[in-house]
């Protein structure tokens, strides 16, 4: 696989959210780079090892090992966590935002009193 799907914004993920968003295990991908069915690149962050994944070929994996349809279940759930991830995010932020609403009216009230 040429070096265009290393650089790709997208093409690459750590093996640890590989393991996450295609419900797979660690084992699993490191059997998989060892047998040369993945082809992986070693990284640092802060000091500590990581391998980097081409997608493409992660999702083939899991198809090969769970099937198409788990492969699609996993990723349905995958997205929903993230959503409902996001959704909490929000919510924690608004309420943020509506208390210092009330905070600053309060000011306000008593500015023009």
């Amino acid at each position: 696989m040429s070096d265009s799907q290393w650089t790709k914004q997208g093409g690459t993920f750590s093996h640890k959210n590989a393991c996450k968003e295609f419900g797979l295990t660690e084992d699993e991908i490191i059997d998989a780079m060892k047998a040369g069915k993945l082809q992986y690149r070693q990284n640092y962050a802060h000091g500590n090892p990581y391998f980097r994944v081409l997608r493409k070929e992660v999702e083939a994996f899991a198809k090969e090992l769970h099937g198409n349809k788990a492969v699609e279940e996993q990723e349905i759930k995958f997205k929903l966590k993230k959503i409902n991830r996001e959704i909490n995010s929000l919510k924690r932020k608004l309420s943020s935002l509506e208390k210092q609403k009330v905070e600053l009216l309060e000011i306000q009230k008593h500015i023009k009193a």
